[in-house]
């Protein structure tokens, strides 16, 4: 009966599953020292000579003393510190910071062997202050650790020298605590007295960000320094517009608004560069040099337009002399006489209201008659167009009697029509009509205009020397017959 009763117990004791007691928790105290004291026991398997023989290494693989597994141990404590003290803030579960989890560090030999971890003191000393301090500082290896005077860099309580003194040698610095007028006038003079461009111009950059355009363009104009290098920032940033500015407000001498004006130059593109003419007509420059960029700015905006209509004529063949003779370069940034001559070549008979009429473009730039004259002779001569160039010069009085008049002399309408190799009719018309009878002479022998040398002979009644000059016709031609028949005609007289 007593040993049914125990097969009975050892049945119901055997399962997994018990009923709930007041005595589990010493239960579970007692497995915690059984366990314990089985571990204890492990220390008669390893021997005790074996643990100088084996290297202690964390569970990196690391060996442990070394100098990055101090710095690694280092910074994991660092981080978990903040990360239990973080996580306490935001629970408010309890007043106590959460000390932070130790990463084994030591060999399995001294974990069989039951040997308690030594803690130095100033690793305590340490995690005591790192966990129960209010702010997080940072635990750096011993030989990793900065100099004290070091960590005055991450101050911001710096004066206007210091910080000029810091930037010059390298040093990273924020210039946003100076936020007065009088503070960033004071930093500006201090990098000014330290004669370094670098720290000159970062802070102008600081002072163009965080002052308005008037008040620095004031405060420059007596900084005569400071003031070059923020043009020479300007200009190497391609900043025209507030360059233009700066040169309108400020009081400068001519050849620094003459060197601005020239920076046109390096401009390609052609709206950029009309948008830059404009900006320059209001630098302070005399009335005739604002007249002059007046004009300029007037031409390439013409230019423009012309160069648009006629590329679109050019490309649909829509023009006769497009077709003739084929423009060989762009109209775009050709000086005034230029531009003058190609209207006169492709553009001579249209009206004075379109903008490539050679006559719009003589009363809006008030170009002088012998420049339009000789401009528009070269042209029409070019093209053989003898009708307009006797066109050029017929003029009428008040009683509508025509005359030819040459502004610019008719020995020079001369030679530019021997240079487009006017036919010697043409030229024989224009060399009669030049008043000085030696240079009608030289011109008429010159370009073998045989009927006016015989002609002004025979009104100076020169016998001698068209006698002479007979010699130096053909035989047989009509100017030898006709030197003969006036010579004849003065024997008979």
């Amino acid at each position: 009966m007593s040993r049914a009763r125990a097969d009975e117990e050892e049945y119901w004791h055997s399962s997994k599953f018990r009923a709930f007691t007041f005595d589990d928790e010493d239960d579970e105290l007692s497995q915690l020292k059984e366990s314990k004291r089985a571990v204890n026991s492990l220390r008669d398997i390893v021997d005790d000579d074996d643990d100088d023989d084996l290297e202690r290494v964390s569970w990196s693989g690391e060996p442990v003393g070394s100098i990055s597994w101090s710095i690694k141990e280092t910074a994991s404590s660092s981080t978990s510190l903040l990360e239990g003290r973080d996580s306490s803030l935001q629970k408010g579960s309890s007043s106590y910071a959460a000390f932070p989890k130790q990463v084994s560090s030591y060999s399995l030999s001294s974990l069989f062997k039951g040997e308690v971890p030594h803690i130095q003191y100033g690793q305590m000393a340490c995690l005591s202050l790192s966990a129960l301090s209010d702010t997080g500082v940072k635990n750096y290896a011993p030989e990793l650790r900065r100099p004290k005077a070091e960590y005055k860099d991450y101050s911001s309580d710096w004066s206007p020298k210091d910080t000029v003194r810091r930037m010059q040698r390298g040093k990273v610095c924020s210039l946003e605590r100076f936020r007065s007028l009088q503070d960033k006038l004071m930093l500006l003079d201090e990098a000014v007295a330290g004669h370094d461009g670098n720290v000159i111009t970062a802070v102008l950059i600081f002072l163009k960000r965080t002052l308005r355009r008037e008040i620095l363009f004031r405060e420059l104009e007596v900084r005569q320094v400071a003031l070059c290098h923020l043009i020479h920032f300007l200009k190497e940033t391609g900043e025209q517009k507030l360059l233009l500015d700066l040169l309108r407000l400020c009081c400068f001498s001519l050849p620094l608004q003459l060197s601005q004006y020239r920076e046109h130059l390096n401009i390609q593109d052609v709206e950029k560069r009309r948008e830059f003419l404009k900006g320059c007509i209001g630098l302070p420059f005399s009335a005739e040099d604002t007249s002059h960029i007046q004009d300029h700015y007037t031409l390439l905006e013409r230019q423009i337009i012309i160069e648009a209509n006629d590329r679109h004529l050019e490309t649909a063949g829509q023009s006769e002399i497009f077709r003739k003779y084929p423009r060989k370069a762009s109209i775009l940034n050709m000086p005034l006489v230029t531009t003058l001559f190609y209207s006169c070549f492709y553009h001579y008979t249209e009206a004075e209201g379109t903008f490539s009429s050679p006559t719009n473009l003589k009363k809006t730039f008030k170009i002088p008659d012998k420049q339009y004259v000789l401009t528009a002779l070269a042209a029409r001569a070019k093209l053989r167009a003898w009708d307009d160039v006797d066109a050029l010069f017929t003029t009428k009085n008040w009683l509508g009697y025509t005359k030819k008049k040459a502004p610019i002399g008719f020995h020079r309408v001369v030679e530019i029509l021997q240079r487009n190799n006017a036919p010697v009719q043409v030229l024989q018309e224009y060399v009669r009509l030049v008043e000085d009878v030696e240079t009608k002479l030289n011109l008429a022998t010159k370009y073998k205009c045989h009927d006016v040398v015989i002609e002004t002979y025979r009104d100076l009644k020169d016998r001698i020397q068209l006698t002479a000059y007979k010699c130096k016709v053909e035989r047989g031609s009509a100017e030898e017959e006709k030197i003969n028949g006036i010579l004849n005609n003065v024997v008979r007289n």
